[in-house]
């Protein structure tokens, strides 16, 4: 059952019979099922399986599946080699495109705002290229950590986890070239599979929705530089959240709407919508935005002088105890600087990255820098997890275990495992279809299970 102010509201938005349909759609069908291949972790075996599958139209590493699988009894969903994700949502890469083509200057930093559980930041961090940082923040606290978790096996070294409210970073004036903010909303496309979504829905909530969406904006304006792009995205269908809000943007604070190109068999209406009695996908509405130049504002040309003019330099900082030998577990170690994030732990950024990622940590509550690397146990060095799914671990660095999906499945449920009599003793990264799980420290007769325990699965029954 739909909220009959949701169907009436829909009718005044659409006409008569498109709110027939969208009503239906959203009623009687389910949603579909899709993922997105890690380009960095794809293996041929899984590039060759999902090439039997339907692609999704507008982004060529997303695959449609005729059903649900039990994606926690894949070892390579936990590898990072793929993430769930809806197919509305991955038209960010449309307006990633559309940002290259009109801008001659490749972004240097990158804000997903709103991110968790990270569809949409894995999904940047393959779009974008190595030498750009993406910040991908959530601000509830528990949702920032399935981020974290999510961008760890990811495996993507230039990206940084941080758990802030939009107004914490309005004081990193003009500091993003990118803000990705898919808003809180009303959650009308969530219809189909929340039943929650349609019992909270009311027209009071999405003029609650409406306010929230604008005070984030205006939080996070300042953040944003001139020329910079803001892409807005929700997951509703009301034009309060959705072309009202854009346009007061543009209004209010100074920006234009930007074209992306669709075609139209892909079944997108207007600037942007997914509907799911035209797109094949959960109800989506994207715009792309360019912020303007203003006479009070910083030039383009001064944005590239003070804040281009940073990168590459390499402020010093102290000698970290250790640094040498963990560096030798990246495969371009000259390129990190290793540094404490804790007490007892190291961790490394790319040099040209570090200035950033400590100004960051100056502003805002951060998770994750880089690549965590070690624990210090006295004399003892133990390798962390993100470094057994990080693409910049140095191969060779750890003897490497392959395991079947029997054993595979038990080491994810962190039980202990043994492993083939020819494998070293001492710490071994485990992997399954030449896709790393991890650290365990074979002692020989059994593996120390190193997995960590807040991600270990508890499902048991096989697929």
């Amino acid at each position: 059952m739909l909220p009959p102010a949701f169907a009436a509201q829909m009718s005044m938005c659409l006409g008569p019979e498109e709110a027939e349909a969208l009503c239906h759609a959203l009623g009687h069908t389910s949603p579909p099922v899709s993922l997105r291949l890690n380009p960095r972790k794809a293996t041929a075996a899984l590039t060759a399986e999902m090439e039997e599958l339907r692609p999704v139209a507008w982004c060529p590493a997303g695959r449609y599946l005729p059903q649900r699988p039990s994606f926690t009894l894949d070892p390579r969903f936990h590898a990072g080699a793929y993430y769930v994700q809806e197919a509305s949502s991955m038209f960010v890469e449309q307006a990633w495109h559309t940002i290259t083509r009109h801008d001659n200057m490749m972004p240097r930093r990158v804000l997903d705002l709103c991110a968790a559980p990270g569809g949409k930041s894995t999904l940047w961090r393959s779009l974008l290229p190595d030498d750009t940082l993406l910040v991908a923040n959530e601000p509830m606290r528990q949702r920032a950590q399935i981020l974290a978790e999510n961008l760890t096996k990811w495996g993507h070294p230039a990206t940084i986890v941080t758990s802030a409210y939009p107004e914490e970073f309005s004081g990193m004036h003009h500091f993003f070239d990118i803000i990705a903010t898919d808003v809180p909303c009303s959650g009308e496309g969530m219809f189909r599979k929340d039943e929650q979504a349609r019992e909270e829905w009311s027209p009071e909530a999405v003029v609650a929705c409406a306010g929230r969406q604008w005070q984030i904006l205006c939080d996070i304006w300042p953040a944003l530089r001139p020329g910079g792009w803001l892409v807005y995205s929700t997951c509703t269908f009301n034009r309060s959240e959705d072309e009202e809000m854009v346009e007061r943007v543009c209004r209010e604070l100074g920006a234009e709407v930007v074209e992306i190109a669709v075609r139209p068999e892909w079944g997108i209406m207007g600037h942007y919508h997914f509907y799911p009695h035209h797109a094949e996908g959960e109800g989506f509405y994207l715009a792309l935005l360019r912020k303007h130049s203003s006479a009070d504002a910083l030039s383009d040309a001064s944005w590239k002088q003070g804040g281009n003019a940073k990168r590459g330099r390499e402020s010093k900082s102290p000698a970290v105890k250790n640094a040498s030998q963990v560096a030798g577990w990246l495969a371009d170690s000259n390129a990190y600087r290793i540094f404490r994030p804790s007490a007892t732990h190291l961790a490394a950024i790319r040099k040209d990255f570090a200035d950033d990622a400590a100004l960051i940590a100056s502003k805002v509550r951060t998770l994750t820098a880089g690549i965590l690397l070690a624990e210090e146990k006295g004399p003892k060095l133990i390798p962390q997890h993100a470094l057994a799914l990080s693409i910049a671990r140095a191969e060779g660095a750890f003897p490497v275990a392959p395991l079947d999906r029997t054993t595979a499945l038990a080491y994810l449920r962190r039980e202990a495992i043994t492993l083939s009599p020819d494998v070293p003793r001492g710490f071994v990264i485990v992997a399954y279809e030449h896709l790393p799980l991890g650290f365990v420290n074979n002692l020989g007769t059994r593996a120390n299970n190193l997995y960590p325990d807040p991600w270990k699965i508890k499902t048991r029954a096989e697929a």
